[in-house]
């Protein structure tokens, strides 16, 4: 297991952005955690979050040319994490998408560098995969080719059969997904914080109901 994983899970609880209680799911599950990578929301954050970004890139030994962002949260997202990496040698073009093309100017419904070669795609969550299949249709409409999507965390739950949004994401597009931390990374950091347990014991009854199984 690669540190940064825990480092990330712990840097997400201290920011507020990872969550115990009882939240419901857009499936309309009741879960015992939330994640939202909305509130990594200052500077210092945000700088932390994408060296994490660039981290997880690096150990996974994705190739790929250029970076893309998917609007609107992939923006700073896509940007940071291409600063993260140019920090450790690593210097890539990144660009982002309009929500609606520009008529003038440069016109265009993207932002940055052309899209071209293999795209690593940022993003926050996979949630119903459709950021990420509008990204993977724009890239390949430009002549690129995608090469994997990273999100912040992998909950590792089932969508509406046997497969996560993720799994689904993988099998549909033949892409990897690649990301900082999943659910059982969380549930290794519960498990060795014994003030903990009550939350280790309900995020571990929700794995054990909705979660998938692992590659």
């Amino acid at each position: 297991m690669f540190q940064f994983r825990q480092d990330f899970i712990r840097f997400a609880i201290q920011h507020g952005v990872l969550r115990f209680g009882e939240f419901q799911t857009k499936a309309g599950r009741l879960s015992p955690y939330f994640f939202n990578s909305g509130l990594f929301n200052d500077g210092a954050a945000l700088r932390e979050l994408c060296q994490f970004y660039a981290q997880a890139i690096l150990a996974s030994k994705v190739e790929f040319d250029m970076l893309f962002g998917p609007a609107y949260k992939g923006i700073p997202l896509v940007a940071g994490t291409a600063i993260a990496l140019a920090e450790q040698g690593h210097n890539a073009p990144y660009c982002f998408n309009r929500k609606e093309a520009k008529d003038h100017g440069e016109g265009g419904n993207t932002v940055g560098a052309a899209l071209q070669g293999r795209v690593l795609i940022i993003d926050d969550v996979i949630s119903a995969g459709t950021s990420a299949r509008e990204s993977i249709e724009l890239i390949r409409a430009a002549g690129a080719t995608p090469c994997g999507v990273v999100i912040a965390l992998d909950r590792m739950e089932r969508g509406q059969d046997e497969l996560s949004a993720v799994q689904e994401v993988q099998r549909n597009y033949g892409i990897p997904v690649v990301s900082i931390a999943a659910l059982d990374d969380l549930l290794a950091y519960l498990h060795e914080h014994a003030g903990m347990v009550q939350n280790l014991q309900a995020v571990q009854s929700y794995r054990d109901r909705y979660g998938v199984k692992n590659d």
